[in-house]
């Protein structure tokens, strides 16, 4: 009879961290990661911050599903929603990003949906997920443990940093998801 059941883990373990508010460029999209949709949408965001001339740090996208009656995984990607952001060095001049858009939009039509967004996630949990996309559910069962040794529960969108390309075969990823103490 199994008592116990544990998740092998090799990566770095999760850890808590606090993150004030953050000034993006943001796409809001529906759509499977990778797929036209997806892949417009970055074209978009990298086309308007090169037009802005400032530095911004790696893509990132915040994720959710509307379809709360399966785990979220369980979802068809197509179904899935997402921000896609850039995070800028600051709140950029009035009319910069407006002035990009508009430079930038012969590379894609998307660019019209490019926005300038600032929002704050407070506490959350993080781990480095070292591998392919869909190798992530095991580092999301350690944060959820990790989250319920402590209890923690989810407080905002799972939230992804993708430090190397998108496409890479081996991609480096740090997972994030917001959180709040449970109320005794």
């Amino acid at each position: 009879m199994i008592t116990h059941l544990t998740i092998p883990w090799s990566g770095m373990p999760p850890r808590l961290t606090h993150h004030d508010p953050v000034t993006c460029l943001n796409v809001t999209g529906v759509g499977e990661p990778g797929g036209a949709e997806h892949r417009s949408a970055i074209g978009a965001l990298y086309a308007v911050a090169s037009a802005m001339g400032c530095p911004y740090g790696p893509l990132e996208g915040r994720w959710w599903v509307e379809d709360t009656s399966l785990p979220p995984l369980e979802v068809p990607r197509d179904q899935w929603r997402w921000h896609l952001l850039l995070a800028l060095p600051g709140v950029p001049e009035p009319g910069v990003a407006e002035a990009a858009r508009e430079q930038a939009r012969a590379v894609s039509a998307a660019v019209d949906r490019v926005l300038v967004v600032t929002f704050a996630e407070g506490e959350c949990v993080e781990l480095l997920h070292e591998g392919p996309y869909s190798e992530e559910k095991a580092s999301l069962d350690v944060m959820e443990a990790f989250m319920a040794e402590r209890g923690l529960v989810p407080h905002g969108l799972h939230h992804e940093i993708y430090l190397t390309d998108f496409a890479a075969p081996e991609p480096r990823t740090m997972l994030r998801q917001p959180v709040a103490h449970l109320s005794s």
